[in-house]
């Protein structure tokens, strides 16, 4: 994402400056707020360059305007679809670990299509867990395999295949009885 842009900067431009960093994949400029600044977003092909390009580019001056560059997010209702993807279940978090922070870890296995630390609704504090999700299984396999135990904060994490929540069992023995009816 590229925002405070000036009203005469083109996609050309970004793409020009941008590309400097790293090879950009698209660039989108979206105009039509009357009332607001243009912006854009440029989307790499590899996600270090799309790193360097934020440390780079954020607070520098596009044609006299001083720009502000971050992660762009998707809004949640055209969350994609990725229950296909291969889930990475990441534990033993330190609490000041980010979702940005996972993300940067587990980056160099290959592309992730989502992660994020589970927080505490109530208190916004992590829950000390997180997930990463990546489009194909071997980089997921990589990344369970060489990440667990790794460092990351203050603290070895865990790393595992994510699995599906099971419904909370009242109790184990109830449960089991449950299950082999309905199976």
């Amino acid at each position: 994402y590229v925002g405070n842009l000036s009203r005469d900067v083109t996609e050309v431009l970004i793409l020009q400056l941008f590309s400097q960093i790293g090879p950009c994949k698209s660039c989108k400029m979206i105009t039509e707020h009357t009332s607001n600044d243009p912006y854009c977003f440029v989307e790499f092909y590899e996600h270090r360059d799309a790193a360097a390009a934020l440390a780079a580019m954020n607070g520098r001056k596009i044609l006299g305007k001083e720009v502000k560059v971050n992660w762009a997010t998707t809004p949640s209702s055209q969350k994609k679809d990725t229950s296909n993807h291969f889930h990475v279940f990441v534990g033993d978090l330190s609490p000041e670990i980010t979702t940005e922070d996972i993300k940067s870890a587990f980056a160099p296995f290959g592309k992730i299509s989502d992660a994020r630390v589970v927080k505490d609704m109530a208190t916004g504090k992590s829950k000390g867990y997180g997930f990463v999700s990546f489009y194909n299984k071997l980089d997921a396999e990589n990344a369970i395999v060489h990440m667990g135990g790794q460092w990351l904060g203050g603290r070895q994490i865990r790393t595992n295949w994510a699995t599906r929540k099971p419904p909370a069992p009242k109790s184990t023995q109830e449960n089991n009885t449950k299950q082999l009816r309905f199976e």
